[in-house]
């Protein structure tokens, strides 16, 4: 799927979603985000994709919501604020929930909305260019993207309230430190590191992964015990599963397991 604000490619069972507005620093509209809702929904349905990669075109990553599209919507504006998180939400919550895993190759600064796309990586790679800014108290709005949820959960509370309330800016490396981002590589190793995390993904047993990825989401609202429940009925469903026969299998013929026959 090629469109004006967003790109959807595929390698094999590897999907490649690059925000497509190199020119503006891949700024949120409400075209971009409606576009990335509907690549979020073919990247969740379709089975033959095993791993989902979110990327920026350009030298940004994102840069947040397009505040030239704000300022001239003038007294329209929480109109188009709700539209555009309609949308954006809707596509976060798709990549965040999809039953494969979702790996963010962030090549350049992230800023506001931005930031909460690329932090939403099982695994993050950044480049040392990048840098990593909540922003939204200079233009004198809230936070979207899911940053009060995400950030808190990542980077600890005492450290998300100076980052959101004096908009500091962090670097890659301190993004690091913190645990926003994996790790960061080489801007020349950005593409071959994510290609290869992405491709030995895809190669894994994607829906076990993707039931790891809910129980670890949905761990941040419950009890220990709600939680082992949970994994209880997790475990179980997963040994009915192909994928679980083909490890049994693998394991006793003494084989690497084929999980893409699954």
């Amino acid at each position: 799927m090629t469109t004006k604000t967003v790109r959807l490619d595929r390698d094999g069972a590897v999907a490649t979603i690059t925000l497509n507005r190199p020119d503006n620093g891949n700024a949120i509209n409400i075209p971009l985000a409606r576009e990335l809702y509907e690549a979020a929904i073919q990247c969740r349905l379709d089975d033959s994709i095993r791993c989902v990669v979110l990327t920026g075109a350009g030298r940004m990553f994102c840069v947040g919501g397009d505040i030239t599209c704000f300022a001239d919507a003038g007294d329209a504006v929480p109109a188009l604020l709700e539209e555009l998180t309609t949308h954006l939400h809707g596509a976060m919550a798709q990549l965040s929930r999809m039953n494969k895993p979702l790996v963010t190759a962030i090549n350049g600064p992230a800023a506001g909305a931005g930031l909460g796309l690329s932090v939403l990586g099982d695994i993050a790679l950044s480049t040392p260019a990048a840098h990593f800014t909540l922003a939204y108290p200079a233009i004198g709005l809230t936070p979207d993207g899911g940053a009060t949820w995400l950030l808190p959960r990542l980077m600890g509370l005492r450290k998300f309230q100076e980052f959101a309330l004096t908009n500091k800016r962090l670097s890659a490396e301190e993004a690091e430190s913190m645990d926003l981002v994996t790790r960061v590589v080489a801007a020349k190793d950005l593409d071959r590191e994510t290609g290869a995390i992405a491709g030995q993904l895809a190669q894994s047993a994607t829906g076990a992964l993707g039931r790891i990825r809910q129980l670890v989401l949905d761990s941040q609202g419950t009890s220990l015990e709600a939680q082992m429940e949970a994994e209880a009925t997790a475990i179980a469903e997963a040994g009915a599963k192909a994928e679980a026969r083909e490890g049994f299998a693998a394991f006793l013929d003494k084989r690497k397991p084929d999980f893409t026959r699954c």
